[in-house]
């Protein structure tokens, strides 16, 4: 193996931690078994709004097997009420049994803790609970009177206009204004949360399925008054997150309290139908977009208000209009974002959180404005490519998504599609063609990474950041494999614990773009202490060489052009020992303020419509992607696949349906909240342009575990109208929608 570029990044490897799934090797927050533990099961609230009168709890208690009934009145005050650390997005304002105030119907308001899991879960359903009802907020139509501007959405202000609106306005020739609307909906990775607390004297253990374990460290550290340095999160697999994971909720620090209450560890795993309510889910979204052209499709004005709901005490923000300012080039814009409360829990990130849902209005305008000219919708993208950022005038640091547009255009056949709604059809099924823009900005923070060479030759490499299954181990172990000249066999990566050097959070497509820099400098610096260790030990066959005449080459120090003098990384450990070391850390730049970064993709999609059922089938997607280096092939298709198979979902199924009588979800499990199964998923091809975003970071690659969702709702309710002549602004697309 050479140092060359390009040897082992990039190269379609199997998973490294693939054998520990498969046979069960991997342990999930809920596996890690403690002696004594005691299983903990939460009990939430039957009403949307209101006040505890009187927790019943005489008969649980007595239950055989009960451990502990924690409520508002026996748990115990935290520091500002249990409020200490909001900070989101990883200190949330949680229900931490403060007080008898209910907010929202699944609310936590007690924890039952047993011997057994069973015993736990009958004598949690032995509580009896009586409230003092309020008049709850729960109808988005009437509560939208009342909205109201946040200071922020996501990343960036929650209003930002460029140019002169009306003037745009005044200059076009042809306008469409339309209302788009997507559903509250719910987060569903395999593996609900999960959490086992356990106390030795001052110091707190917690088994977490989390997206960030400094982050729950910090935030449970603040929550109970305690030092961070006495809190350790572990959680070396995730059996997905999505977003759900990033924050610390509830669940997480009752099962710390009722731990250090009992003196022995506690498990908490929420059930599914817990995963409505009290962990987040995507907020409902309102979106009135306006575009206006000139008769040749350029754009003059572009104006998209958001509307989302919120719970009742604590903002969330779905960011739909960020892509807006970003994706077509237009001198005249204005995009907002207000707030509607509610009384549901507090929304959080879903995957692609404002990208997704704000692709679907945008593209699906995009559409109409394409049909109002009586032009091809892609030329009309085409037309208004934004050769720099719209909002800010910044270029881009890399962008490729013009041959995007041609590749998967070519690939699907775009050229053959008669523009007529209706025109096409095969037996009883109207066909339908459509296209949309995906996208998705480039995030990346401060990580800190430590490479070290063991005894035998082999090298580990660690860094606190996580594995929601997207294959971080993997990619991360190719980084530090091709900068040591080491096999991938002779490198073991290592995550998912505070005790290592800090990483940020797993979400919003960072880790990639954030730890794998910090990653190759740590290895960098290693394989230069090699070096120079090699070349200046006189017991060294290398002693006296130019350290620039000396690279590292399959386990050993190797000179150039004379291969046959080496000296093995085992031989060196072997007398330098814990000094073959090194951390490093990597953080954005300059170039981070001077650029521009995001993601993007073109997405094209059939869809079958039945004449007379009016079902909807998609039987094939055809996307290309420009996201930076690859690092690994297989893994970025399965991420980008993935993804598209999310937006099917979000485009035809899902939709958290709110009784907006008692505030709970009447489709509060997976039997009835409709995701899609294999028989609805038919071919998806991906291809990805060659790139490499050196300006974003040094290893050119940008995360992609998000843009593979965004656009494809898009696409599809284009394809839709294409086949039907049927305009669907609201999600989910359901055939009730087409009669």
């Amino acid at each position: 193996m050479s140092d060359d570029m390009g040897s082992v990044i990039g190269r379609p490897i199997d998973r490294v931690d693939g054998t520990l799934k498969i046979t069960g090797a991997a342990r999930y927050a809920a596996e890690f078994d403690q002696p004594g533990l005691a299983y903990a099961v939460l009990v939430q609230s039957t009403v949307p709004r209101g006040r505890i009168r009187r927790i019943d709890s005489a008969v649980a208690a007595r239950t055989p097997g009960v451990l502990l009934v924690l409520t508002h009145q026996n748990a115990p005050a935290l520091p500002q009420h249990g409020m200490a650390a909001v900070n989101p997005p990883a200190g949330r304002a949680l229900s931490l049994l403060q007080d008898d105030v209910v907010h929202y119907n699944g609310q936590p308001i007690a924890l039952v803790v047993a011997d057994t899991f069973e015993r736990a879960t009958d004598a949690a359903a032995l509580l009896r609970v009586f409230y003092e009802l309020q008049s709850p907020v729960l109808r988005f139509d009437q509560a939208r009177s009342n909205a109201y501007a946040p200071k922020q959405a996501g990343r960036a202000p929650a209003t930002l206009a460029w140019g002169d609106l009306e003037a745009g306005i005044a200059q076009a020739e042809v306008r469409v204004e339309a209302v788009y609307t997507t559903p509250m909906e719910h987060h569903h990775p395999m593996e609900p949360h999960a959490t086992v607390a356990r106390w030795d004297g001052d110091r707190l253990t917690l088994y977490d399925s989390t997206q960030y374990v400094s982050g729950v460290r910090q935030t449970v550290a603040k929550t109970l008054g305690i030092s961070p340095d006495n809190v350790r999160v572990i959680s070396p697999f995730v059996g997905g997150g999505f977003g759900c994971k990033g924050s610390v909720w509830s669940h997480v620090v009752l099962a710390a309290i009722a731990a250090r209450k009992l003196e022995r560890p506690v498990k908490l795993a929420l059930t599914r139908p817990q995963m409505f309510g009290p962990v987040g889910g995507r907020p409902l979204t309102e979106q009135r977009v306006l575009l206006a052209a000139r008769r040749d499709g350029q754009l003059t004005a572009i104006r998209h208000e958001v509307l989302s709901h919120t719970s009742e005490f604590e903002d969330f923000v779905e960011p739909a209009a960020q892509p807006t300012r970003s994706l077509y080039a237009c001198a005249n814009a204005s995009t907002t974002h207000r707030l509607v409360k509610l009384n549901v829990g507090t929304p959080t990130f879903q995957r692609a959180p404002g990208e997704s849902t704000g692709t679907f209005a945008l593209e699906t305008a995009m559409d109409e404005l394409a049909y109002a000219l009586a032009m091809d919708p892609l030329e009309l993208r085409l037309r208004n490519h934004a050769d720099v950022e719209p909002s800010s005038g910044k270029p881009w640091s890399s962008k490729r998504l013009r041959e995007c547009y041609r590749e998967a255009a070519a690939r699907f056949g775009w050229a053959r599609r008669t523009p007529e709604p209706r025109s096409m059809h095969e037996g009883n099924w109207q066909i339908g063609w459509g296209l949309a823009t995906a996208t998705y900005p480039g995030h990346r923070s401060p990580a800190t990474a430590l490479a070290r060479i063991l005894p035998d030759g082999s090298a580990l490499v660690q860094s606190g950041s996580q594995d929601l299954g997207t294959g971080t181990y993997t990619v991360m172990t190719q980084v530090a494999a091709e900068t040591l000249g080491l096999p991938v066999q002779r490198v073991r990566f290592e995550l998912g614990d505070t005790a290592l050097p800090p990483a940020p959070v797993s979400g919003g497509s960072i880790t990639v773009a954030s730890v794998a820099p910090a990653v190759q400098a740590a290895c960098q610096q290693l394989r230069s202490k090699l070096i120079a260790l090699a070349t200046e030990d006189p017991r060294s066959s290398l002693a006296g060489v130019r350290r620039e005449d000396a690279l590292l080459e399959d386990g050993s120090i190797v000179v150039r052009g004379n291969p046959a003098r080496r000296e093995t990384l085992a031989a060196l450990a072997t007398r330098h020992g814990d000094a073959l070391a090194a951390q490093a850390e990597a953080k954005p730049g300059p170039d981070d303020e001077r650029y521009a970064t995001r993601s993007f993709g073109a997405v094209f999609a059939e869809v079958r419509v039945d004449r007379e059922l009016l079902t909807i089938r998609v039987p094939r997607i055809v996307a290309t992607y420009s996201v930076g280096r690859l690092l690994n092939l297989k893994t970025a298709l399965s991420q980008l696949q993935g993804g598209i198979v999310w937006g099917v979902s979000q485009a035809l199924f899902e939709e958290s349906v709110l009784d907006q009588r008692y505030g709970r979800f009447v489709n509060g499990n997976l039997a009835d909240y409709h995701v899609p199964v294999n028989a609805d998923i038919g071919q998806i091809e991906v291809t990805f342009v060659d790139e490499n975003d050196g300006k974003f970071n040094p290893l050119g690659a940008r995360g992609i575990g998000e843009i593979g969702i965004t656009g494809v709702a898009g696409a599809l309710s284009n394809a839709v109208y294409h086949a039907t002549g049927k305009r669907v602004r609201d999600l989910p697309i359901t055939l009730d929608k087409l009669l």
